[in-house]
């Protein structure tokens, strides 16, 4: 039911940035992620958009399906766009053994394959907030829903453990380039509103927790070295530095104790936006 009818020209920076952005979310094993640690973000954000059988959904840096799928179980058509082939692979095998019919495309947020006013429902969980230039990805958003469509936005907050996360690997990481705005800005009510303006109506944002388990904070640290893109590629540029790695395995470490209680159990806070297309 797509329509490919839009193409934009990417200049050779730009192009060169999202493909080592696609590489770093195909690194480690963020399905596992999805599957294992934020299995019921999706679902709550598609419940949240009320989606139903007979719409046209569009996930934007959909992963492995996380909310694509729940949308497809509702009766809905629904497409999943990501920049990260290997992870729409996934996403197609987990479709298929759940039962349900999803288009799965190579896309960029920034840039959006489709026509204008396509889709019901464009939603994205924790994923549109990492593209690098937030304007251009709202303006995207809006743009490929119908006046009268629903808008949802899952987005770890800059106060919450994923955004404190970044954080805390900053001094550690590569510096940004030029223009890239921090992820976790999509959780800050005020900076959504300001992107999204007077293109939506009916805005409406809602700070949520969702449960988390790890046995110890140790597990934490350890899993997201090992599955997590984004941390993968800190620890890659400091590996020449043990002085440095040291310092940031203390650091994610006392991150975890601090938010975890004597279960294991966390908190992690993420803004719910709902809106509708002007």
């Amino acid at each position: 039911m797509t329509t490919h009818t839009r193409t934009t020209e990417a200049t050779a920076p730009d192009a060169a940035l999202k493909a080592r952005h696609a590489a770093m979310w195909a690194l480690g094993d963020y399905p596992a992620v999805a599957r294992e640690v934020i299995p019921e973000l999706g679902r709550e954000l598609v419940d949240a958009c009320r989606v139903t059988v007979g719409q046209d959904v569009l996930d934007v840096a959909a992963g492995t399906g996380n909310a694509a799928i729940p949308a497809a179980r509702t009766g809905a058509r629904v497409v999943a766009s990501d920049l990260a082939p290997e992870l729409l692979d996934v996403g197609r095998r987990l479709a298929a053994e759940a039962g349900v019919a999803i288009d799965w495309e190579q896309g960029d947020a920034e840039a959006l394959p489709y026509a204008d006013a396509t889709f019901d429902v464009v939603l994205s969980c924790v994923g549109v907030m990492f593209a690098p230039h937030h304007r251009a990805a709202a303006d995207e958003l809006v743009r490929v829903a119908r006046p009268g469509g629903t808008l949802g936005l899952a987005s770890w907050t800059p106060q919450g453990f994923i955004g404190q996360m970044f954080a805390t690997m900053k001094p550690y990481a590569a510096p940004p380039p030029p223009g890239a705005q921090p992820p976790p800005l999509w959780g800050d009510e005020a900076h959504v509103r300001e992107l999204l303006g007077s293109q939506v109506a009916e805005l409406t944002a809602e700070k949520r927790s969702l449960p988390v388990h790890f046995e110890h904070p140790e597990d934490f640290r350890d899993f997201f070295k090992r599955a997590y893109g984004p941390t993968i590629v800190t620890y890659r540029g400091i590996a020449d530095s043990s002085d440095a790695v040291a310092a940031l395995d203390a650091a994610l470490l006392d991150l975890a104790r601090d938010h975890m209680d004597a279960h294991g159990r966390m908190g992690w806070e993420y803004l719910l936006v709902t809106a509708r297309r002007a």
